[in-house]
């Protein structure tokens, strides 16, 4: 009986999270749509994997983990500002981190792709993938730690 039980209870639990995925990612639209050929056509193959497939950049592979300067980090894909070199620290993670995003423009989902849930955080404007958010960034400011793939981003030096 236990065993019965407990196939119910997985059973459920799976169902449950099948259909809560795919509500949501169905109904939201962005202002910036394109088609996939369109985004293949405009990104480098290894930001197309980052922004529209969910894909993870190599650690240590960016070459903005470096940047200090002022400026702006933007979406590669539709340059909307998505976070300040101010907010930016070195996590040594091997990516790109930052405290806080740009007000409103970066979107919080919720992702389960490694089996359990994360905080995903997405371009607001056009739903591209940029990375995941963890509560172990610096206590003296926000706590938060927005780990991004360098791919996703470009940056743009204050004038």
């Amino acid at each position: 009986m236990k065993k019965l039980a407990g196939i119910c209870i997985l059973v459920l639990m799976i169902s449950c999270v099948g259909t809560a995925q795919n509500s949501s990612k169905e109904t939201k639209t962005y202002k910036v749509e394109k088609t996939n050929a369109e985004w293949k056509e405009q990104l480098s193959p290894i930001a197309y994997n980052v922004l529209r497939e969910a894909g993870t950049e190599k650690p240590f592979s960016s070459p903005l983990n470096d940047i200090k300067k002022a400026g702006t980090f933007v979406c590669a894909a539709c340059k909307t500002p998505l976070y300040k070199t101010e907010h930016k620290f070195d996590s040594g993670t091997g990516w790109p981190s930052f405290d806080r995003a740009v007000n409103g423009n970066v979107e919080l989902d919720v992702d389960y792709k490694i089996g359990y849930a994360r905080t995903e955080l997405k371009c607001n404007t056009c739903g591209g993938h940029l990375g995941h958010s963890f509560d172990d960034g610096p206590s003296e400011t926000t706590g938060k730690r927005h780990c991004i793939n360098g791919a996703a981003l470009e940056f743009i030096a204050a004038k």
